[in-house]
């Protein structure tokens, strides 16, 4: 029987970024509206590792926003990573900081950090088409500098932000070079102030995209996080049947998921289990 990795994201800090990047929510330079934060407490952090994991997730992501992980940052979120351990969830742990250097990454494998996600977003060529204020250059060395401290590597992107398929092709020939143990799909959920004004995804053309990543990306986990209740709705079938081998449950950055309860049902009419261990 395929058993599905169920991971989980918690977002720690939220919104107020200075970044541009024309698909995200959380940049101050499209007025969105969204709930800003800096930090949520330690506490709450634990509580929602707590929920998650009784829920069966294996993955539990602590994602800030902002372009780089500062040494507050790190001190914040390697703080929250030993209290996490310590409370006895033995979660695949990871953390989505940004924009990192060697120093700042070791740190956090040294306090329980399994896992470092940075994605790459789309192909080199396209990226400056949609963010001007970092390059994709600064993204890739950063998950260079993750892998080469020994934090395993979560690298993807977002899809359906006006790239053809060629920067697709391009996009995943970048990713399977850095050979990530997981790969996480989004799929552009439209939001009437960012600039990209594109309509969700249809169907066909995303399980096309699925396909691809897989064929690019034979012996990665491959990941369906954003989008997955916007394009695929209730009929989820075919995103196992094409390649995903995992998915998040419980919600998004700034959107709603499904109810977590139904996700596993809908694994197990599917005649899929759930992932009992990482590897």
């Amino acid at each position: 029987m395929k058993e599905v990795f169920l991971c989980s994201i918690c977002n720690v800090s939220n919104g107020g970024c200075k970044e541009d990047c024309a698909y995200c929510t959380q940049s101050l330079k499209h007025n969105t509206g969204v709930e800003i934060y800096k930090e949520k407490s330690h506490e709450d952090i634990v509580k929602e590792a707590k929920f998650f994991y009784e829920a069966g997730a294996l993955g539990f992501c602590l994602v800030t926003s902002g372009r780089s992980l500062t040494s507050r940052k790190t001190e914040y979120i390697s703080k929250a990573a030993r209290m996490i351990k310590d409370a006895g969830y033995n979660f695949h742990l990871i953390a989505c900081c940004g924009s990192a250097d060697k120093k700042s990454l070791q740190e956090l494998k040294n306090n329980g950090v399994d896992s470092y996600n940075h994605n790459l977003e789309t192909s080199k060529e396209f990226f400056p088409t949609i963010c001007r204020t970092h390059t994709w250059e600064e993204r890739y060395q950063t998950c260079e500098n993750a892998a080469s401290v020994g934090l395993m590597l979560c690298v993807g992107g977002i899809l359906g932000i006006g790239e053809t398929w060629e920067d697709r092709a391009e996009f995943y020939k970048s990713v399977n070079s850095l050979q990530p143990f997981t790969s996480n799909i989004n799929f552009y959920i439209p939001h009437k102030a960012l600039p990209i004004k594109n309509d969700i995804m249809q169907r066909t053309e995303a399980i096309e995209c699925i396909k691809l990543a897989r064929r690019y990306l034979p012996n990665t986990r491959l990941m369906m996080a954003g989008g997955r209740e916007a394009v695929f709705g209730d009929d989820q079938r075919e995103i196992f049947e094409a390649g995903i081998d995992a998915v998040v449950i419980g919600g998004y950055l700034n959107a709603k998921g499904g109810e977590i309860e139904r996700d596993k049902n809908m694994l197990s009419s599917y005649g899929l289990g759930i992932a009992s261990a990482c590897h």
